[in-house]
């Protein structure tokens, strides 16, 4: 997998408590923060697939707090330095990062956990079902 223009993936703190962790999520001081929209949660089953989606305003902050998501992003804007490029990450509470998502970016993920997977998205604007392309999971040569 080769690395795609403008995908951030950031390491996050996790500290340890004997009554329970605290997971960082997103600081308004980040680089990568680029304006509050909406924050929300989505899962995924496992071995179940959600793709493909294309935000064409959007930047997406992902983050799993719970459970295996392996997410793939592929670059089909024509002036990118990346174009045609892909890359996957595969996040977890053991690999507890933050992935930032430019719009332009077709994406999809999977469920990877045997329990539940789920997923925080925090987006930079609110859900705006017009500025969302869609295609089917067959659409990209990519095998899950």
């Amino acid at each position: 997998m080769d690395s795609i223009e403008g995908i951030l993936l950031t390491h996050l703190r996790r500290i340890h408590h004997p009554k329970g962790d605290i997971l960082h999520g997103l600081k308004k001081s980040e680089s990568s923060f680029v304006g509050f929209g909406e924050a929300y949660f989505s899962n995924v089953l496992p071995n179940d697939i959600k793709a493909w989606k294309l935000h064409n305003e959007m930047t997406l902050n992902l983050i799993v707090p719970t459970g295996i998501v392996k997410f793939v992003m592929i670059d089909k804007r024509k002036n990118s330095n990346t174009y045609g490029n892909s890359f996957e990450v595969t996040l977890s509470q053991d690999n507890y990062k933050r992935l930032t998502i430019p719009p332009g970016i077709w994406f999809g993920f999977m469920g990877i956990g045997n329990d539940l997977n789920l997923i925080l998205s925090i987006t930079d604007m609110e859900h705006n079902p017009d500025e969302v392309d869609r295609k089917d999971v067959n659409e990209f040569d990519y095998s899950w």
